[in-house]
């Protein structure tokens, strides 16, 4: 994150409105950079400042009901207005109709080219942000796992009953992957399970959950905020695997959860 883009979010971040990936990446450039650093701890002082008793000023008992009158009479107000627009553009259809059409038709082009700027991030790009949040979230609270393990028939048991489905749990120990454990996640709007490995120093937490039966069998790659994920389908799982480790590394581990079965290890 930049000096200049840090300025900009000061505001929000000690308001507590940054998401939780921006707001990890924004601790983490406080904590390097002593401009910036000062920079907030001024925002600090000055937010304290206001919220003290001295700088609040009473406001008269008989304000809110001068606003109120005042709310009213401009509602009256517009709701007059309106009605006479109206009235006059049903008299002006009658007679132009074909400027009015040709006008809509410029509106409504204009509109559907802004649209994506209207509407806002759609529902791909909401729930990539959805998957590195709840990774980084995982990371953030010290809640990487529910049981922690690295044998695959300690951990698999554990998801019986608390989940519609039975995850597979594949052991990859020994391509580089060891398990970590695992624990219970929530993304677009269903219970799904988070498997965790490690690389090195790299965690990858790997979201599981029932395919749907006609799903893309096509792997996806992205990255957001440094992370990089990759999702996909298997013969009746959905997959998301995501991590900070290397694009290259993150899909040498998919593809070993992509085969159909991996040697494991003998229960203890």
């Amino acid at each position: 994150m930049r000096c200049e883009e840090t300025h900009d979010l000061l505001s929000a971040y000690l308001d507590q409105e940054l998401d939780v990936v921006r707001h990890t990446d924004m601790a983490q450039h406080l904590d390097t950079c002593p401009q910036c650093a000062h920079a907030y701890t001024a925002q600090q002082a000055v937010q304290s400042a206001l919220r003290t008793g001295s700088l609040y000023i009473t406001a008269p008992v008989h304000l809110e009901k001068r606003v109120r009158s005042a709310v009213r009479r401009a509602r009256k107000a517009d709701t007059r207005a309106e009605e006479w627009s109206w009235r006059w553009l049903s008299e002006w259809w009658s007679w132009q109709w074909l400027s009015v059409g040709a006008g809509l038709a410029v509106v409504v082009l204009l509109a559907w080219q802004h649209l994506p700027v209207l509407t806002g991030p759609g529902a791909e790009e909401t729930f990539l942000q959805e998957v590195v949040s709840s990774h980084v979230r995982s990371l953030m609270a010290n809640h990487v796992t529910d049981v922690a393990s690295s044998d695959q028939h300690t951990v698999k048991p554990w998801f019986e009953g608390k989940l519609p489905f039975a995850p597979p749990v594949p052991d990859m120990a020994a391509q580089g992957f060891p398990l970590v454990g695992g624990r219970l996640d929530y993304l677009g709007n269903r219970p799904v399970a988070a498997l965790v490995y490690h690389r090195q120093q790299h965690f990858i937490n790997l979201f599981l959950w029932p395919a749907p039966p006609d799903g893309d069998h096509g792997v996806t790659r992205h990255t957001r905020h440094g992370y990089h994920l990759i999702s996909g389908t298997t013969a009746d799982m959905t997959y998301w695997a995501v991590s900070n480790l290397n694009m290259r590394e993150l899909q040498e581990f998919v593809s070993l959860v992509q085969q159909p079965a991996l040697p494991s290890r003998a229960p203890h």
